[in-house]
């Protein structure tokens, strides 16, 4: 009986060709510079506050008493910490809305063009917030508002993007598998900025906004010349087409009379002269689609723990336990790496955010429309932002209220509230497979 699993994977792994290597690898890398410009800011908020703040322990700093009274800075490091909580809040508060907005462009847009767009873009955002700002000694509130919320909105065009591209190149018979393995591109793109801000700190913060700035452009100009959007791009069949194929393949030669009658055979989908443009499904449309708001508010939840510890991890073992920043952003990696293999906090969120939402977008009620996938891509990842941005707000106003210990509390109640949300889908799941199996057993 287990042979025909074994030839459906052979089936499966001599559908991908090297394009399809090279489009995982692009898709992964892009993604992961995204996550590296991004990871910097986190890794860098000690020499950050300790810049725009006029303390006793800044001495290594000769900036005229003008510049901080001219740009209204921040009087105490308490003041400063909590801004640096507030940009990330306005960060992701951005981002979330430009995820809504992203993932409908990225269905009526060539995906290559928005992605690549985006990440250079951001990249020059990005050099200009946190390195030509210090090389003019330029320090101003408004401005560090207005940079944060336009690199939020322009990260924002990343991830609807890059989940639509491997959609349309990997099929849900691999997507498990292959989506667990490219899922891990945050994860990596977080170890790669820690490593690139830990290496440049010491001469000081602003180059290492310049290196993941500068890494992050040549990769959108690599993605603007490199990258595949789809199968069709090249000639090749879709992977909807092949899989369609695939069904019909596997259905009986000789049937009775009723199942004949019931089989008919669509061809046209293999005939590119006949396919049909398929309209773009509308907001409110994926938002009612089964399962999308229960894994929404779940992944809000979930993204508000986990990117707490990516935003603050760093400058809590600095400012808790006074190591030097170098090294809590080193040691910071490792909560990456077990994101990349634990199955607590990264495994749940890696998988909600891609392979739960790629099936999602490619329901039966859609007809396996890739045309539903990046918005719905966008909604799922959005309402995560939403959760993660009132997160962050809230941790450094619950750290200066009631000390880190609190913080860590509201991780679990936050924690708990994803399998609130999740529960039902969990048993309604369980029930649907016992009825399946039931249904086998009164077959047999």
């Amino acid at each position: 009986m287990a042979w025909p699993s074994v030839f459906q994977r052979g089936s499966l792994l001599s559908r991908f060709s090297h394009h399809h290597v090279v489009v995982f690898l692009l898709t992964f890398f892009s993604y992961s510079l995204l996550h590296a410009s991004r990871k910097t800011f986190s890794n860098v908020k000690v020499s950050i506050s300790e810049q725009w703040t006029p303390s006793a322990f800044n001495t290594s700093v000769e900036l005229p008493v003008e510049i901080w009274s001219s740009n209204h800075l921040f009087p105490s490091a308490e003041k400063a910490t909590l801004f640096l909580g507030t940009l990330d809040t306005i960060f992701l508060f951005s981002y979330a809305v430009g995820l809504f907005i992203s993932g409908i462009v990225g269905d009526r847009l060539n995906l290559r063009w928005v992605l690549s767009f985006g990440m250079c873009s951001s990249a020059f955002v990005v050099f200009v917030f946190g390195t030509l700002t210090e090389w003019l000694r330029f320090y101003n509130k408004w401005l560090y508002c207005c940079l944060w919320i336009v690199n939020g909105l322009l990260q924002s065009t990343g991830w609807p993007c890059v989940v639509a591209i491997m959609g349309n190149w990997f099929g849900k018979a691999g997507r498990g598998v292959v989506f667990g393995l490219w899922s891990a591109c945050a994860s990596v793109g977080n170890i790669l900025g820690a490593c690139l801000a830990s290496s440049v700190l010491q001469y000081g913060y602003e180059y290492a906004f310049l290196v993941t700035a500068s890494v992050q452009f040549a990769g959108g100009i690599v993605i603007f010349f490199g990258l595949l959007v789809s199968p069709e791009e090249i000639g090749l069949s879709g992977i909807e087409a092949e899989e369609n194929f695939e069904e019909d393949s596997h259905r009986p030669l000789i049937n009775g009379g009723e199942n004949e009658e019931e089989y008919e055979p669509n061809y046209s989908i293999q005939d590119d002269s006949s396919v049909a443009q398929v309209k773009a499904i509308s907001f409110y449309q994926a938002c009612c689609l089964p399962g999308v708001i229960p894994y929404s508010l779940a992944y809000a939840c979930l993204k508000l723990v986990n990117y707490s510890f990516f935003f603050w991890l760093p400058f809590y073992l600095s400012n808790n336990f006074g190591w030097k920043e170098a090294e809590a952003d080193k040691l910071s990696i490792w909560y990456d790496v077990g994101g990349i293999v634990g199955f607590f906090i990264g495994g749940p969120s890696n998988m909600i955010s891609s392979a739960i939402s790629a099936d999602l977008g490619r329901q039966e009620l859609i007809q396996g429309s890739s045309e539903a996938l990046a918005t719905v891509t966008g909604i799922v990842d959005g309402s995560g932002s939403i959760g993660a941005a009132v997160g962050q707000y809230l941790v450094s106003l619950i750290r200066d209220k009631l000390g880190w210990m609190w913080v860590f509390y509201f991780f679990i109640l936050m924690t708990s509230c994803t399998i609130v949300f999740i529960s039902p889908l969990i048993v309604r799941e369980i029930f649907s497979l016992m009825r399946r199996r039931q249904a086998h057993i009164l077959r047999e």
